[in-house]
């Protein structure tokens, strides 16, 4: 391989990484922090693919961002309600929300599977018109991810600081003690569900707007990328102040799709993809475990062999 295919590798593993990472960021606030395991991920990327992609089609590309957030709030806010007024397991109301949002989104589109956007402007072009004339014009995708993945990292630290945050992270570990408390676990859950969902569809909205195209299943696996990504993260920065545990998760993403470009430059065939990503969850879960193992099969294999404790 040479240089410059390497850095081409590079510079798309870390364009889709950072896109990526928002989604990672919306389930470290939503399975990590309020310990819910929301299964609408994949719909509710769509979702903002979707919303985002018919309003800059309409001429508004900014304005797809919010609109795409908003439509995140939605699903987060449907979801979280199933779960805490209707009974309804964590788990079976995404899975629920999920399929609902596959008829959305197909609605939304204008009963197509898929819309084009090569004709319209994007926030990828408009960042493209302002650095063409300077070194960075061929990084203007980067420029973008980057400045979303930032504004949304540093809004998410601060946000786990308020006493609403507090009130979440609370939620998550201990939600009899937040009852106790006199804090009301209904509304932070539905509160934590929402803001992260919405950071999923502006993914979405993003990934959108870079490929100039949404199809139905842009959203299609995105729970196990984001849960790879967010374990690989976990092994980076562990138990560390939540803004290093933010870093480390935009690692994570990094190197998830740093592997998968690698294998899509492999020429491995597209149905393996899953597989890959499997491994990678596999890799990412077993390894830790693995490692604190380790001593105690060092231990094992010396006494099976007669060198005695180690």
């Amino acid at each position: 391989m040479s240089l410059g295919s390497a850095l081409t590798l590079l510079q798309t593993a870390s364009e889709l990484g950072l896109i990526s990472a928002l989604t990672v960021l919306a389930l470290y606030l939503s399975y990590s922090m309020l310990n819910v395991c929301d299964l609408s991920t994949d719909g509710c990327f769509t979702f903002g693919a979707t919303v985002g992609a018919v309003v800059t089609l309409s001429g508004h590309p900014f304005l797809a961002i919010p609109a795409a957030m908003a439509a995140g709030v939605a699903s987060g806010f449907i979801t979280a309600f199933l779960q805490t007024k209707m009974g309804i397991n964590s788990l079976l109301a995404g899975i629920i929300v999920n399929t609902a949002l596959y008829s959305i989104n197909i609605a939304v589109m204008g009963n197509s599977s898929i819309l084009n956007m090569n004709k319209c402007d994007t926030v990828f072009t408009k960042m493209l018109a302002l650095v063409k004339d300077t070194p960075f014009k061929e990084q203007y995708k980067l420029i973008v991810a980057a400045i979303a993945v930032i504004a949304v990292g540093v809004l998410l630290a601060l946000f786990l600081r308020t006493k609403l945050g507090l009130a979440i992270r609370a939620t998550g570990n201990n939600p009899d003690m937040v009852r106790s408390s006199s804090i009301n676990p209904v509304f932070t859950t539905i509160v934590g569900l929402c803001v992260a969902n919405s950071f999923t569809a502006l993914s979405g909205c993003l990934l959108a707007q870079s490929q100039k195209s949404v199809n139905i299943d842009i959203g299609t696996g995105m729970v196990t990328i984001a849960l790879a990504s967010l374990l690989i993260g976990n092994v980076f920065m562990g138990r560390k102040k939540i803004p290093l545990q933010i870093v480390g998760l935009v690692l994570g993403a990094f190197v998830f799709r740093l592997v998968y470009t690698i294998a899509l430059r492999l020429d491995m065939p597209a149905f393996m993809l899953k597989f890959v990503s499997s491994v990678i969850v596999i890799a990412a879960i077993s390894v830790p475990y693995l490692k604190t193992q380790f001593p105690l099969f060092k231990r094992r294999f010396a006494q099976r062999f007669g060198k005695g404790s180690v």
